[in-house]
């Protein structure tokens, strides 16, 4: 005799383990990575705007690069009021018992989340169309232990449309 009381989830766990298949055939993420002079808390004031030959077929080199100058304009806009900011900050730790590093670190984490909205109104108008997802993300540098943003180039699963008979 069934239990009356007891909730059954089979049709979520099998939507859960069809995503987890289409995610598991799905290509590595494409890395794009900051490739300035400056870097303030992990954020690079430009990024390589060279196509990646994985997305070939997917994407039109002009799209991506038209794209990634957005991201560097915005960057460009930001990061020279952030060096600033970092600097007299430094000048002053000692007289404002390290307070006056405090705008350095909303200044940027303001650029982050208008880089972030930026990525995101691409995705929405181009590569969620091209089943792929653009997003900020924080990963260790190659060459030592400091962590840096980048833009990773997600492969989204082509999901079946639905068709009602």
């Amino acid at each position: 005799m069934a239990d009356f009381d007891e909730i059954y989830e089979e049709e979520e766990d099998e939507e859960r383990a069809l995503e987890e298949q289409l995610l598991k055939y799905s290509p590595d993420p494409v890395v794009v990575r900051g490739s300035g002079h400056v870097t303030v808390f992990g954020l690079s004031n430009k990024f390589e705007s060279e196509f990646p030959s994985s997305l070939t077929g997917k994407v039109a080199p002009e799209e991506f690069k038209a794209s990634v100058n957005r991201v560097n304009s915005c960057l460009k806009k930001n990061l020279p009021v952030n060096v600033r900011w970092l600097l007299c900050g430094c000048l002053c730790c000692c007289c404002t018992l390290g307070c006056s590093v405090w705008p350095v670190i909303c200044l940027s984490k303001r650029t982050r989340r208008s880089i972030e909205k930026l990525l995101e109104w691409e995705n929405n108008r181009l590569y969620h169309k091209l089943c792929l997802h653009w997003r900020l993300s924080k990963r260790k540098c190659e060459t030592n232990n400091m962590m840096e943003y980048v833009i990773l180039i997600e492969f989204l699963p082509k999901t079946p449309i639905f068709r009602p008979d």
